[in-house]
């Protein structure tokens, strides 16, 4: 059972609404958002209680999906999804 970990950058709104649409998806075994625990920080000066330009937050979802069909699948709902919602996707091998 193929595994697909999206790193989310966005609103709460974006990512529950994400979180909803990979739910809808036939095929699909488990959508799960995890917490991070690393808190982010990034190895520049942006994590350093600056004041932050883009105002997204990132989440992390998790998605197993029946086959390599449905995890393709949930790839690009994923990309279209987040091109209107005006979020940013990344897929990643592991958290």
């Amino acid at each position: 059972m193929p595994t697909i970990h999206i790193r989310m950058t966005g609103s709460r709104d974006d990512a529950d609404t994400m979180l909803s649409i990979l739910h809808g998806i036939d095929g699909i075994e488990h959508v799960e958002e995890l917490d991070d625990e690393t808190g982010h920080l990034r190895d520049d000066s942006s994590s350093t209680d600056l004041v932050d330009d883009n105002g997204g937050e990132l989440f992390l979802i998790e998605v197993q999906a029946s086959d390599t069909l449905h995890a393709d699948a949930v790839r690009a709902v994923t990309e279209v999804e987040a091109s209107l919602l005006g979020a940013v996707v990344e897929f990643v091998d592991e958290f």
